[in-house]
């Protein structure tokens, strides 16, 4: 392997769910729901440089999170591990996605890891192994690993590739971590929705069952909606904290971004049906 190959920078992208829908509960805890992933422009930045003694070392440091418990390196760990790949890999991420937001942070984190690594240490994967792998990191991996905005059912794992239009999005951030195991137990979640059967999903299908148990819990997550509504459809993205509008331009974007980020820390990004991580891979071809 020749050195301008051992070393790679790729982005790891935000998501948005456009809608979700929470059908019920399942036997096993986990809940059957509807949804439908986009991605933005706009995310973190990982730096990858290949190693020759198998050892797997992220140096960036995440308060509160045990090096080997990061998705990161479990990611590369079980990569490694499934491939019988003897390299290993050293790991630098330039973070600005908030954990805790909904917009997908550490799930973006691991697919980009997986897919980094199938290409650096040449293991020649396709993309229905590497999300086979990415779904036992977490239920929104998979879409991240295919890299298509997509309308998700199961908990998130089926995948139905859809092309919603692509808009310029103000997304506020507030200050607050939402906890989804929280959420999910919530005895005020509604989990009765009827399943979508038209494909395309038709328009006032927007909204997020789990708005008004997060916005009760978080009067911040709650201040970020009222005040975005005043010029666009405010919604909540996952079970996070983040709230987002779209907007027709990014001149119209980014004027309601000057008026709200002094109080509120957010950020404008266009929405793409192709992730932004695929497309610099496929320049790499």
């Amino acid at each position: 392997m020749t050195m301008t190959a051992s070393r790679l920078t790729l982005p790891s992208p935000a998501k948005l769910n456009l809608m979700l829908h929470i059908l019920g509960r399942r036997e096993d805890g986990y809940h059957e729901l509807q949804t439908i992933f986009q991605f933005l422009d706009y995310g973190d930045e990982i730096t990858f440089a290949v190693r020759d003694d198998g050892v797997i070392r992220l140096h960036t440091e995440f308060e509160g999170v045990p090096h080997d418990s990061n998705l990161i390196v479990r990611a590369a760990k079980k990569l490694q591990a499934q491939s019988g790949c003897s390299l290993g890999i050293d790991i630098w991420i330039e973070k600005i996605l908030p954990m805790g937001g909904g917009i997908g942070g550490g799930s973006s984190n691991a697919a980009t890891t997986l897919l980094g690594l199938n290409h650096l240490w040449q293991l020649g994967w396709d993309e229905d192994r590497l999300a086979v792998l990415g779904l036992t990191l977490g239920a929104d991996v998979p879409v991240f690993v295919r890299g298509h905005a997509a309308f998700a059912e199961g908990v998130g794992e089926k995948l139905t590739p859809v092309d919603p239009e692509e808009p310029w999005y103000l997304v506020l951030v507030p200050q607050v971590s939402v906890s989804t195991a929280e959420i999910f137990s919530d005895p005020l979640l509604t989990r009765n929705s009827s399943p979508i059967k038209v494909r395309p999903v038709p328009k006032g299908n927007s909204r997020n069952d789990c708005l008004p148990v997060v916005a009760r819990r978080y009067p911040d997550v709650r201040n970020a909606l009222n005040l975005l509504g005043k010029f666009t459809e405010a919604k909540l993205t996952g079970t996070g904290s983040c709230v987002f509008g779209g907007f027709p331009s990014k001149a119209e974007a980014d004027k309601v971004s000057a008026l709200l980020t002094e109080t509120l820390t957010g950020f404008v990004a266009k929405g793409s049906n192709v992730s932004m991580l695929h497309r610099k891979l496929q320049s790499l071809l």
